[in-house]
């Protein structure tokens, strides 16, 4: 697959928590530092990481 199949979640949002999650895309600020950088496998791998922490926040925000 090549580099450009994991594009950025950056949606231009950016706020961090007190943990340095972007409330925007659910990266953390490593992860989204890191991103430029990162190989296919390892942007699959923050994307997927970044969806878990999205459905977390929305489930505690139901609560």
């Amino acid at each position: 697959m090549d580099e450009d199949a994991y594009t950025s979640p950056c949606v231009r949002n950016c706020c961090l928590d007190r943990e340095d999650i972007c409330l925007g895309c659910y990266r953390s600020i490593d992860e989204i530092l890191a991103w430029t950088s990162a190989t296919p496998a390892m942007r699959k791998k923050i994307l997927a990481q970044s969806q878990a922490r999205r459905a977390a926040y929305l489930k505690r925000q139901q609560s």
